[in-house]
């Protein structure tokens, strides 16, 4: 298991990347495999990253066996999430 300052940049990059993919519109989803080999994330790391955003209500998951995150999709909140830190920034 990776340690808390990687935990967090995984976190931060998966919300990064569905962000982007979703361009605002919640119904689109994105792959996991997909999207954790386009980031580089450990299979473990992924899926302890997708229930930790789960959690928080950030995005919703559709899993598949052995913990896997078939598909990853923004919520409501999360795209807000992603709104506040961007206005943050700019």
């Amino acid at each position: 298991m990776a340690m808390l300052r990687d935990r967090k940049t995984y976190r931060e990059r998966i919300m990064q990347a569905l962000y982007q993919a979703a361009e605002g519109n919640r119904l689109l989803g994105v792959d996991g495999a997909k999207l954790r080999t386009d980031l580089g994330i450990p299979e473990q790391d992924m899926a302890a990253a997708c229930m930790y955003l789960a959690g928080e209500g950030w995005v919703v998951v559709d899993w598949e066996r052995g913990n896997t995150p078939a598909m990853i999709t923004l919520t409501h909140q999360g795209i807000r999430q992603m709104e506040t830190e961007e206005e943050g920034r700019g």
